[in-house]
């Protein structure tokens, strides 16, 4: 497939030939889903934790004798039924990653580029670089082009200035080509990729 190739100026720069089977796959939303899963779950912390009634710091002694005071028999003072006790199955530092194939991780990217590429929200600029890190000469360059919500990807390696110009304007995520992802694709309504990330990417599915 055929895309136009635009400069941040909003001007003509050629046409550029993508790849069907990265940018023209039939998206599929379960593989999609199961990728944004494993992302998140990678990212959660795990470091949520209760004391159980074996870390709690109080006596050992028995509360009162056993037999002859009409109340109800108790031991420990830590079990979770009393003020200050331990907690009963509370949670525990743990790790919530798990495994997924590197092949279900490379198709998922290709499904998300796909579902860019066929609701029409998918750009391709000929560089992603500015002359000056100046935030509002970039902000009024993006809304020419319709830009308001959009993830950025750029070469190898990104421009200073644009990527400080970019740092500060809502919506907008600028990465390396190496940091694509499945759900930041997602999470933003307009891909716009560099030819240098195009080509890379080609390189890379190659």
């Amino acid at each position: 497939m055929d895309l136009k190739v635009t400069t941040l100026a909003g001007k003509d720069a050629g046409k550029l030939t993508l790849s069907d089977e990265i940018f023209g796959l039939d998206p599929r939303e379960d593989i999609l889903q199961r990728v944004v899963r494993w992302q998140l779950a990678t990212k959660q912390q795990g470091t949520h934790k209760a004391k159980g009634r074996a870390e709690i710091s109080r006596t050992g002694a028995k509360m009162y004798k056993q037999k002859g005071t009409g109340r109800a028999r108790h031991s420990s003072a830590r079990v979770p039924q009393f003020r200050g006790g331990g907690k009963a199955h509370g949670p525990v530092v743990r790790d919530h990653s798990h495994d997924l194939p590197k092949k279900v991780r490379a198709l998922g990217l290709k499904h998300a580029l796909s579902a860019k590429a066929k609701s029409s929200s998918l750009i391709v600029i000929d560089d992603l670089s500015v002359k000056d890190a100046k935030t509002k000469a970039l902000v009024s360059s993006l809304a020419a082009l319709g830009l308001s919500n959009a993830l950025m990807i750029g070469g190898a390696e990104l421009d200073q200035n644009f990527k400080r110009a970019a740092s500060n304007i809502p919506n907008i995520d600028v990465l390396p080509v190496q940091g694509i992802n499945v759900h930041d694709i997602l999470r933003r309504g307009t891909l716009v990729l560099s030819k240098a990330a195009v080509e890379a990417l080609q390189e890379r599915f190659k």
